[in-house]
């Protein structure tokens, strides 16, 4: 019989958790789900070394562990800090964690352009997001921002570097999802970008991706782009018969009447992809023939794309019985069969010419 792994216990934000070793303090938050769950906008638990980079899931360990239950000394990144039996962590109940991350948005936030009535990517960007619910409402900011060319680096995709934050996501997918990395970061510091060598095309079969996993919009769909607003189109899940193996056909089509502006992967509910999908069926497979739809894809009821879905509405409760105490409304009077005004006595058919004021009280028998 095989041993029983042991679990360690866990305490985010006063609740409660037990998880494997070696799960990180971001991943045990999932676990509890809801508010307690630290953003992350570099983390990608499907992308090896991911996090660490954007330092907005800093959270604080009140308690080391059982064995040591000393603080860490600083805040440290939930995506890159493993628990430990005993551990106590404090995230949306510390003041101090809240504070660093209204001031990491506004790092995140200093040469990022104000593209958002423009960008593709409006109404299902992370950072927008993000900067609602923890940024401040100014910045202190007062020099240039940096700006780069628009590029294309491919046939389908768009780079606006001027829009990255450097989160290394696509990098990593580039990296792990193809048979050759043909991009990457280029120069150091405040000079870093994501660029191709010597301005080389991406055209492996499933470079698509990184576009699914940016989570601004610096990568967009060169074939989508400009064509729709996100909250005006209807997302439905649909497959196919993928030709190539490693693409699992399970994607996600953006509809307006029998029309597909685009076609994404599915994602989870933290904005993750579920299954990567192939270049063909991102791009080339627009017409619904070649799909078989499977139903309207289930949106995040405070997302602004589900403002124009009626999946799930209830009728709204009357409210006349409540005010008069449960009786029934009654009818006072009815006009209509007072006057009689809604059945007129007139065949219009019998009128010579034009009808006249005058010709209705002759046909109804009035002299």
């Amino acid at each position: 019989m095989a041993e029983e792994k042991k679990l360690f216990k866990v305490t985010i934000d006063n609740i409660p958790v037990e998880v494997e070793p070696g799960t990180t303090i971001l991943n045990a938050a999932r676990k509890i789900g809801g508010d307690v769950v630290p953003p992350a906008m570099c983390y990608y638990s499907k992308l090896q070394g991911s996090g660490g980079k954007c330092r907005t899931c800093l959270v604080k360990v009140s308690k080391g562990s059982d064995a040591d239950p000393r603080p860490m000394p600083k805040l440290v990144a939930s995506c890159r800090t493993t628990v430990m039996d005993g551990m106590e962590v404090a995230n949306i109940t510390s003041p101090e964690v809240l504070d660093a991350r209204k001031g990491v948005v506004e790092f995140l936030l200093l040469n990022h352009p104000l593209d958002c009535p423009v960008c593709d990517q409006a109404g299902e960007c992370d950072l927008q997001d993000l900067s609602y619910e923890h940024g401040a409402e100014a910045t202190r900011y007062e020099f240039k921002r940096r700006t780069f060319e628009k590029i294309d680096i491919g046939d389908h995709i768009k780079l606006h570097m001027t829009r990255c934050i450097l989160c290394y996501r696509c990098v990593f997918t580039a990296d792990q999802l193809t048979n050759k990395r043909e991009h990457g970061v280029l120069h150091r510091g405040e000079a870093s970008e994501i660029g191709t060598y010597i301005q080389n095309a991406l055209d492996n079969d499933f470079i698509g991706n990184v576009i699914d996993v940016c989570p601004v919009g610096a990568l967009t769909d060169r074939t989508a782009r400009f064509k729709n607003r996100v909250w005006f189109l209807k997302p439905v899940d649909a497959h196919r018969n993928c030709e190539n193996e490693k693409c699992c056909g399970k994607t996600v089509l953006w509809m307006r009447g029998d029309e597909i502006f685009r076609v994404t992967a599915r994602k989870d509910k933290y904005g993750e992809v579920e299954d990567f999908i192939c270049d063909t069926c991102r791009f080339e497979k627009k017409d619904v023939k070649d799909w078989v739809v499977e139903g309207p894809r289930t949106v995040a009821r405070h997302s602004v794309i589900s403002q124009g879905h009626y999946v799930g509405v209830h009728k709204p409760q009357e409210t006349i019985k409540e005010v008069m105490s449960g009786r029934d409304p009654k009818l006072l009077m009815n006009i209509h069969s007072v006057s009689e005004v809604n059945q007129p006595k007139v065949d219009l058919s019998k009128i010579d010419g034009p009808a006249h004021s005058t010709d209705f009280p002759k046909l109804n028998g009035v002299q």
